[in-house]
């Protein structure tokens, strides 16, 4: 079971969680529960199930070995085989979509494209002909799933709308989540660099990799601006209070390498939860005042 846990990378689910957070908040409150619960956990599945393809498709690949800087991957250290890791991936793409079917059911084939869009991405992510993150498209993958995708087809569900807000707040949030992919990446330059693993981090170096961490921790409080500007409230600018937090980060990420930079990366996930959850306490109270 141990094993299993640390599979599903429990300190990375703030990207699959976060989003939906932030779409349903956006909506008119009180959400439709039931929606809001399927959302979720269909985006938590599929999030473990990249992260389970990754973790065996990375070992078969060569880009995980025993000199991997990053937390344990169970594939390469011999913990679960290759076949039960996939395995386990394609039976979470199967829960997703079960979850899936209420929503469904709710907004139509917008929703159905989302969900078949969102698990092909995932796999393709590290398998198929033409893996997105051996590729240098990680960043645009990570943007539109994790932020674009997962924000409106959570607002979506709930108000069979959408609005420029929403589109700004996916953003926001899948800038969050890039900023975890960019540490990612420049922790494993070196490693990448032996394999055929071209993250842009391996492309344009490791100074790029740190100058996408600014661009994407500073970002969010771009877009959360802009949404209280267009909205005319006020409360949408609780997130700025999480803005030293984020210099802090940028500040770690160019004093750290190597190693040190598993550092870095709890710390943008603390850094992910505390925005969304400011994004989602100014929505509410902003909608209530």
């Amino acid at each position: 079971m141990k094993s299993w846990l640390l599979a599903t990378r429990p300190k990375t689910l703030s990207a699959s969680v976060v989003p939906v957070l932030i779409g349903t908040a956006l909506a008119p409150f009180p959400p439709k529960w039931m929606l809001f619960a399927c959302a979720l956990a269909g985006a938590l599945f599929i999030q473990i199930g990249t992260n389970l393809v990754n973790d065996a498709l990375d070992f078969r690949k060569g880009a995980d070995t025993s000199e991997r800087v990053g937390p344990i991957r169970v594939t390469q250290a011999g913990l679960l085989s290759a076949e039960r890791v996939l395995q386990a991936a394609y039976a979470c793409f199967g829960i997703a979509a079960a979850f899936g079917i209420p929503l469904i059911l709710r907004g139509g084939w917008p929703l159905l494209a989302i969900g078949v869009g969102s698990i092909v991405a995932a796999y393709a992510y590290t398998g198929g002909p033409y893996p997105l993150a051996y590729n240098g498209l990680g960043e645009i993958f990570v943007l539109t799933f994790f932020g674009l995708v997962a924000v409106g087809g959570s607002y979506y569900v709930q108000t069979l709308t959408i609005d420029r807000v929403v589109i700004i707040a996916g953003i926001a949030a899948g800038s969050l989540a890039t900023v975890l992919l960019a540490i990612n990446n420049l922790r494993d330059v070196p490693s990448d660099s032996r394999t055929a693993k071209r993250t842009l981090a391996v492309r344009f170096g490791e100074r790029f990799a740190r100058g996408e961490v600014i661009f994407f921790a500073l970002l969010p409080f771009v877009c959360m601006t802009a949404v209280s500007m267009i909205r005319g409230n006020f409360w949408f600018l609780l997130p700025l209070v999480a803005l030293p937090f984020a210099i802090a980060l940028i500040t770690l990420v160019f004093r750290s390498s190597g190693a040190a930079l598993n550092r870095c990366l709890a710390m943008a996930g603390a850094f992910q939860w505390a925005f969304g959850i400011l994004v989602v306490i100014g929505a509410l109270t902003g909608a209530g005042s």
